[in-house]
C-alpha cells in the first residue's frame, strides 16, 4: 500500500531541497578546485580550466532554479542597487572568457558611455553568463557583449555569428517555456529566467523585458535585455 504521507509531499519542494544539496556539494568541489589551482599555478592543463568553467555553469543553473522556485512561492526579493554597466560586462567576461578562448571563440565587449543601471547585479550577471555560454555553443567564432542606452532603458545585448535562433525561440511570450529539445540540449531555461528577472525590474510605469531576433550585425542571433 502506498505511503499517503510521502505522496502528499510537494515535488517542487523535494526538487528545491535536492538542488540545495547539489549546491552544497558543488561548493565543496569548487573549494577543492581552488586548492588545486594554488598547487598547479602556472602549469594548469586546459582540462582544468574547462572543469572550472563547468562548475561555475552548474552553479549558475542551480541558482536560476532556486530563484524561480522562490519567485513562484512569492518568497523572493530583488537586491536592487546602482551598478556600472561596464562592471557588469567585466564580470561576465571574467566568468566566460576562459572557455571561449579554449574554443577559439573571440568575446568582444562594447559599453557606450558611462552607463549606470539600477538592478540586481548577481541575477543580471547570471542571466547574461548563461546566454553568452549559449552563444558560444552555437556561434562560429565571435560573440559580442554590449551595453547601450535606448530611451529610458539600459540595454544589454549579446550577438553572435552563428545560424541564429530557431523559430521556437523567437517569440514575444517568454513566460511560456518553448518546447524542450533534449536531443540538442535546448531547454529554453536561460531565456525564461532572463525574462522572469527582467520583468521584476520596474521603474515607475516601465518594466524590464527581453527581445530575441536574428538581426545580429554578424549575421547570427541577437539577444537584448532591457532594464528601465
Amino acid at each position: 500500500m502506498p505511503n499517503t504521507h510521502m505522496l502528499s509531499i510537494s515535488f517542487p519542494a523535494i526538487l528545491a531541497s535536492s538542488v540545495h544539496d547539489i549546491k552544497n556539494s558543488l561548493t565543496s568541489l569548487r573549494a577543492l578546485l581552488d586548492q588545486l589551482e594554488h598547487h598547479y599555478k602556472d602549469k594548469k592543463p586546459a582540462e582544468f580550466r574547462q572543469l572550472e568553467f563547468e562548475t561555475n555553469r552548474m552553479n549558475n543553473c542551480l541558482m536560476q532554479l532556486l530563484t524561480l522556485y522562490k519567485i513562484d512561492l512569492s518568497q523572493f526579493n530583488l537586491a536592487i542597487d546602482e551598478h556600472s554597466a561596464a562592471d557588469i560586462l567585466e564580470d561576465v567576461v571574467a566568468q566566460q572568457s576562459t572557455l571561449l578562448s579554449l574554443g577559439h571563440v573571440q568575446l568582444l565587449t562594447e559599453c557606450h558611455g558611462d552607463l549606470f543601471c539600477y538592478c540586481d547585479n548577481a541575477l543580471i550577471s547570471n542571466a547574461l553568463c548563461t546566454l553568452v555560454n549559449n552563444a558560444q555553443r552555437y556561434c562560429l567564432n565571435k560573440v559580442l557583449l554590449s551595453a547601450t542606452q535606448e530611451d529610458d532603458y539600459i540595454v544589454f545585448c549579446i550577438e553572435d555569428d552563428g545560424k541564429g535562433y530557431p523559430e521556437s525561440l523567437i517569440s514575444s511570450d517568454y513566460k511560456q517555456l518553448p518546447q524542450i529539445d533534449l536531443a540538442n540540449g535546448n531547454t529554453g531555461l536561460g531565456l525564461f529566467f532572463a525574462e522572469t528577472i527582467a520583468q521584476l525590474h520596474v521603474q515607475g510605469d516601465k518594466q524590464g523585458f527581453i527581445e530575441t531576433d536574428n538581426n545580429s550585425q554578424f549575421g547570427g542571433a541577437r539577444f537584448k535585455l532591457y532594464l528601465p
